[in-house]
This record gives C-alpha cells, sequence and structure tokens, in this order.
C-alpha cells in the first residue's frame, strides 16, 4: 500500500474507520501519513484522518503518543470537530504517557470547562474519567476542575444558556459515577450532586437521584 491509499481509504465514501485503522496500525509509515495530512491538508478530509487516528489511540494509543505534541496543539484548534477529537485523543494517550506531558498540559486542557462553550466542556469532562484511570493521582485535582462547571457560563448563538449549563452538570455527574472510588474527598461531590436534586432539567435531577442512591452511605 502506498501512502496516498491510506489517505484514500480513510476518505472513501462510507468509509469502515475500524478497518481502515487495522491497516494503518500494521504499517507506522501509513500512521505517519495520516498525521502529516491532518496537519497539512485542507477541507474536510482532515475529518476522516481524524477519526482514524482518535480510533488507533483507543486501541493502541502507544502508536500515536509519538505525536501527542499535535493532538496538544489541536486544543487550540479554530475549528471545533477537530477540537474536540484532540481532547478524546489526548485523554486517550494518557494511559501511555510515561513522560508526563498531560501534566504539563492540564490547565491548558481543563480551562474550557469555564466556558463559553458546552460541547468542548462536556468532552473533556466525558473524557476526565479515562484520565483519572491513567493517572489516579490527578484524581483531586481533576475533581476541582469537573466542579467548576458550576459557576461556568455557557453560550447559545452567543447569548447565556443555562441550559447548556444543566447539560454540562449531568455530564459531570455521570463522569463522577465512573470513579467515585477514586475520589478522596467524597463529601464534596455528594453535595454537588444532592443539589442537582433540584435542577431544572428533569434528565439531570434524575441522575442525581440515582447517583445518590447508588454511592450514599445508608
Amino acid at each position: 500500500m502506498t501512502r496516498a491509499d491510506i489517505l484514500q481509504q480513510a476518505t472513501a465514501r462510507g468509509a469502515n474507520v475500524a478497518a481502515v485503522a487495522d491497516l494503518a496500525m500494521a504499517t507506522p509509515d501509513d500512521i505517519a501519513e495520516l498525521v502529516r495530512a491532518l496537519t497539512t491538508e485542507e477541507g474536510t478530509a482532515k475529518y476522516a484522518y481524524e477519526k482514524v487516528l482518535r480510533f488507533i489511540s483507543d486501541c493502541r494509543p502507544e502508536l500515536i503518543y509519538p505525536y501527542f505534541d499535535v493532538f496538544a496543539r489541536l486544543l487550540d484548534c479554530d475549528n471545533s470537530f477537530l477540537k474536540w477529537g484532540a481532547i478524546m485523543t489526548v485523554a486517550n494517550l494518557t494511559v501511555v504517557d510515561t513522560k508526563k506531558k498531560f501534566e504539563r498540559l492540564f490547565d491548558k486542557y481543563y480551562a474550557p470547562i469555564a466556558g463559553p462553550t458546552m460541547v468542548t466542556a462536556a468532552n473533556i469532562i466525558g473524557s476526565s474519567a479515562k484520565i483519572v484511570q491513567a493517572k489516579p493521582h490527578l484524581a483531586a485535582a481533576i475533581v476541582r476542575e469537573i466542579l467548576k462547571v458550576q459557576k461556568a457560563r455557557y453560550e447559545h448563538h452567543g447569548r447565556p444558556s443555562p441550559e447548556c449549563k444543566n447539560v454540562a452538570i449531568g455530564q459531570a455527574i455521570d463522569t463522577f459515577d465512573q470513579f467515585f472510588d477514586r475520589i478522596d474527598d467524597k463529601a464534596v461531590v455528594l453535595a454537588f450532586v444532592k443539589k442537582q436534586l433540584k435542577n431544572t432539567r428533569r434528565p439531570v435531577a434524575k441522575k442525581a437521584e440515582r447517583f445518590l442512591h447508588k454511592h450514599s452511605e445508608p
């Protein structure tokens, strides 16, 4: 397979991301070519390359780790879809992050929880359970960052949106549920969730109810 072939496979109509990823994982040069194309080419093809690389980062993170800095830079990308993909890829790479690159990136990674884009914040919050699993020593710091959702200000069509904030809060509850056993200060998380019993978004209030039923002491 030539280098051009992997790009054609990735961008073919109805392409199977998993199948293309399997082909790329067999040849390191193909991964390098996908990364090169992601960072240099223009147009919608970049989305296909990102999906394949993200898939590989999930199942074979060691193959993508040499390009950690590429995805770290994409956290500043103006293109929201590439930014959201990079958020998930960086989280996937923490499991093999022997150089502690994520620790140096920590503040930048979590800053968007404050707003103004709810989907960006939700992706960060949703990726945090995987980060805690890989780096349990960061659990307390990650809890503090996620709890900042309480004072976040999100916008929808340029206007403040309390409903977007409620959606992000719901994501926070789901994420805390995934690593509650690794949280030292459980009381602060339980207090946060108890407040959401009165959340005006009913699905969030129900999430809070289920969380407390599962995690509160009798």
